[in-house]
């Protein structure tokens, strides 16, 4: 509340706008969807006979463009209510001033192998540092992976903190993450920061060094163990998938002996390892944060609850005050149940190699589904409230005391705390209970994040979807393809298995969301099916052109013009909508390349074992994505070379359509030469195998060009050779 001339007066700490244009917007989208479905009436009534070349061929098209239109109709849900989201956290401040709610924010591991200690501790002390009262923050980090180097490593968090922290506070330090810190070209004309910065940063590096030499050798050693009880519940018998539930309070933040080397007092560390046990289901990332929502409740508590994934640091110290913003806001804050962040990364390059960031998915289609309310969780980079994870419905009437102490620990050693959280980490603890039904994360589906963001927004709370100029949090994309394809396999997998659950949103969203949010969550849940047209599309004029098999209307005809405008209009208005968002014109070429590589290979296999799972043939796994980088696949990446380098089966694909549609290319160019006449008839085909040829040169690149490791393998090459050879040869009916 701010006081005004003696009488308090509500105080807004966010804004919202609509986002201008739309009317124009809505005008093109009407006409795109005129010539979509002039597109469908030209199919229908061109289709050839029963006995006549191509019939099936066109049937396969009509499909494709039917699906296509389709998809294209459900994708307006994220342009059509575009809203814009601004805080104001200097009435905050004004406000609330140190009167600020408690802050839990939980930090996930599974691997220490792929996800690298020396990582981990970057993104917990980028997060322990930020701007907010020391005895209302509490960082937990869940290790899944039971790792007793893992946890040294959040020992010497513990130590070095109590230097770094004060470093951050006296000279306002930005990132607070010490390595992207550090690696910053650092202008310190003061003569005490300069002596102070020497200073941290050989305790840093020196911190490092010790975490990466254990790693190196295996294990931790003897005099470092003596000096933590925290190290005997590691045993010979403590395995990953098989130990005990480990908590270890490695600091202690409501004790007022808890302070740095400047007296103030800092943050609550904890170190949670949840039981594992091979009679039980573990539920992979839910379930670990079920054990966090679950532990924290017993030692801080606090009303609010920021998760972030293990490689994604705190970019802006204050990115908690901006979520504060909407939680505390009088009139729309108490209905709020999540404040999401979009997924940006600390490694991109200028042109956007692989398509990491999402510019377009970022800054429209999730601004769009926030302006109908249904602005998804996608499972990083998200703040809490606590109330809507446990369950409750939303009430007009429910309020929150922001501002009352936390009693658990009172009266209560570190120990009673760690062997009373110890159980509700347990494997049987949530034995007959409603956690991951209707409390905490949803089990069942690989993408639970989304999931649980849509069970929440039908039980009446309404999210967030927040995405300021200076990004909150920053993580680590993957720098090769491989690995680039296996995690958007991963993420259209499970989210296809929604859509095929009882959770698709038409059907469990109904009455309960928006339309328009309920076609937004299938832009999504959808991406794995529209594989298939594209399939279709970059197969079927191909190989017809190939056998002189006609499929579009000639340039004189009437019907040509919807092709041709709906192609076109798209295209430049998608250029448009990329460079407005931030992208480069070859930053928007990579992107083509990437949307088509991505359909044809990731989405269909995770079309096909979806299907697969549905019928019982093949059981949901989790895939962790590595962060280990190679030093020479590091500066590849850098130079916006595309990695390869693997026999993999999604390579195989890539490189099979890339000369299939070189091959009917050059069939096309030749064709014109020698008849003249194909032109007409065959200008669409030719062109869109054109294209196609040209999108893939890094492609062809890598199979004949390059001689790094980062090529194409040779055994790549004469499969696919082989294989596009052999579909040249394949009738058309």
């Amino acid at each position: 509340m701010v006081a005004k001339n003696g009488e308090e007066t509500v105080a807004t700490l966010f804004e919202t706008k609509v986002a201008k244009g739309r009317v124009l917007y809505k005008l093109f989208a009407a006409t795109i969807l005129v010539g979509i479905i002039l597109i469908w009436i030209y199919r229908l009534v061109h289709i050839p006979r029963r006995g006549e070349a191509g019939r099936y061929a066109w049937i396969g098209m009509f499909f494709s463009e039917v699906l296509f239109g389709l998809y294209w109709i459900i994708t307006q849900a994220g342009r059509w209510h575009v809203v814009y989201r601004r805080t104001f956290k200097g009435k905050l401040s004004e406000s609330f001033g140190d009167k600020m709610p408690g802050i839990d924010i939980f930090v996930c591991t599974a691997d220490p192998i792929l996800e690298p200690p020396s990582l981990v501790i970057n993104t917990v002390l980028s997060l322990i540092s930020c701007n907010h009262p020391a005895e209302k923050l509490s960082v937990y980090l869940s290790d899944d992976g039971g790792s007793e180097l893992t946890f040294y490593a959040l020992l010497e968090v513990s130590k070095f903190s109590k230097y770094w922290i004060p470093f951050c506070k006296k000279y306002n330090v930005e990132p607070r993450a010490p390595e992207a810190y550090f690696a910053q070209k650092i202008d310190a004309n003061e003569s005490s920061l300069k002596q102070e910065w020497t200073s941290i940063k050989e305790l840093y590096v020196g911190m490092r060094n010790r975490i990466e030499s254990a790693a190196v050798m295996g294990s931790i050693p003897k005099e470092v163990k003596d000096q933590h009880k925290g190290f005997s519940e590691w045993d010979n018998k403590v395995t990953k998938q098989d130990h005990q539930s480990i908590v270890q309070i490695l600091i202690d933040g409501w004790n007022p002996n808890s302070v740095d080397i400047e007296g103030n007092r800092l943050p609550t560390l904890v170190y949670l390892s949840r039981e594992k046990n091979s009679g039980w289901a573990h539920n992979f990332k839910a379930g670990s944060m079920n054990a966090l929502i679950r532990v924290s409740s017993e030692i801080s508590n606090a009303p609010i609850i920021l998760n972030v994934d293990c490689d994604m640091y705190a970019n802006d110290p204050d990115a908690l005050k901006d979520a504060l913003s909407f939680f505390l806001d009088e009139k729309q804050g108490k209905s709020i149940c999540y404040v999401q962040h979009p997924q940006r990364y600390s490694n991109n390059t200028k042109n956007n190699i692989y398509a990491n960031v999402a510019h377009v998915i970022n800054q429209f289609e999730l601004s769009g589904l926030d302006g109908f309310g249904g602005a998804p969780y996608i499972g990083t980079g998200c703040f809490h409230r606590r109330d809507s994870l446990a369950g409750k419905k939303y009430s007009e009437d429910h309020r929150i005391e922001w501002n009352t102490a936390n009693d658990n620990t009172n009266g209560r050693t570190v120990e009673d705390l760690e062997e009373a959280s110890k159980v509700l980490a347990n494997c049987s603890y949530e034995k007959g209970t409603l956690w991951g039904k209707e409390m905490g994360l949803v089990y069942g589906c690989p993408v639970e994040d989304i999931v649980t963001g849509l069970t929440i927004q039908c039980r009446g709370w309404k999210p967030v979807y927040y995405n300021p100029s200076k990004s909150a949090f920053l993580g680590v994309a993957p720098i090769t393809l491989d690995a680039a394809l296996v995690q958007y396999k991963r993420w259209a997998e499970g989210l296809f298995q929604i859509f095929l659950s009882k959770y698709c949103p038409f059907v469990y969203g109904r009455g309960k969301i928006s339309l328009g949010a309920q076609m937004g969550y299938c832009i999504y849940l959808l991406w794995a099916p529209v594989s298939l047209p594209t399939l279709g599309y970059v197969i079927i004029p191909a190989l017809c052109l190939l056998h002189q098999v006609p499929l579009f209307p000639e340039v004189s005809s009437f019907w040509f013009a919807p092709f041709t405008y709906v192609s076109i209009a798209y295209t430049i208005y998608n250029l448009f909508e990329d460079l407005m968002c931030g992208n480069t014109l070859k930053g928007w070429w990579n992107y083509q390349r990437m949307w088509l590589i991505r359909r044809t290979t990731s989405y269909f296999f995770a079309f096909f074992d979806t299907i697969s799972r549905q019928l019982g043939l093949s059981e949901m796994s989790f895939v962790v994505t590595t962060k280990v980088v190679d030093d020479d696949v590091q500066k590849r990446y850098e130079q916006g070379i595309m990695e390869f380098g693997s026999s993999s089966i999604m390579f195989v694909i890539v490189s099979t359509l890339a000369l299939l549609n070189l091959f009917s290319f050059g069939w096309g160019i030749m064709s014109i030469v020698l008849e003249l006449g194909m032109l007409e008839e065959f200008v669409l085909q030719i062109t869109i195998s054109g294209l196609l040829a040209v999108l893939n040169l890094p492609v062809y690149e890598a199979l004949f060009l390059r001689s790094d490791k980062g090529k194409i393998p040779s055994s790549v090459l004469l499969k696919s050779i082989v294989v596009a050879s052999a579909t040249c040869l394949i009738p058309v009916y």
